[in-house]
């Protein structure tokens, strides 16, 4: 599907009746509408910005209070980065929502078979592709419902998932 007829993440996440599942696997991402949350973290060491988390959390609420289960894996490399210190100062806000988050080690991930771009998986049967540019900024959503693809997909997903650390245990 074209990148111009891709639905809005809340039209996806409206349409889910069992799970989304996301994949993140940069150390950095710079993208343009968390700049000046960035900029207050760094100076505050917090990242509690009610006008950017309160839409992602509604949503959230809204799927998992409809029996979707949210889950999040990142993998990371260790020492973390600057932005992935920030992205675990907000992922409290994640947890609070409902969503289920966990962090695995890059060098845990080695032998671990993963497709080249971050994702979400709605109910095991549609990926949207999360494609970024070299320097972080977000480059546009793609989807795919090609089973090979979602197989893929939900391998990569389920065998981080079981290495990782949960967020309460992790410390960046």
């Amino acid at each position: 599907m074209s990148q111009s007829s891709v639905p809005s993440f809340d039209k996806l996440l409206a349409s889910c009746r069992r799970s989304a599942v996301h994949l993140e696997m940069r150390d950095s991402y710079g993208v343009s509408y968390e700049a000046e949350d960035l900029a207050a973290w760094r100076r505050t060491g917090r990242w509690d910005n009610p006008d950017y988390w309160e839409p992602w959390m509604t949503l959230v609420r809204d799927a998992v209070s409809r029996g979707v289960a949210m889950r999040r894996a990142r993998i990371v490399s260790e020492p973390v980065t600057e932005y992935i210190r920030f992205e675990y100062a907000g992922t409290s806000n994640n947890v609070a929502a409902g969503e289920d988050v966990r962090w695995l080690p890059r060098r845990r991930a080695s032998d671990l078979a993963l497709p080249g771009n971050d994702f979400w998986l709605f109910d095991d049967r549609l990926v949207e592709w999360n494609h970024f540019t070299g320097d972080g900024e977000l480059a546009g959503h793609e989807l795919s419902d090609d089973p090979a693809v979602v197989k893929l997909c939900g391998h990569a997903f389920e065998a981080v998932w079981e290495r990782a650390v949960p967020h309460g245990e992790f410390h960046v």
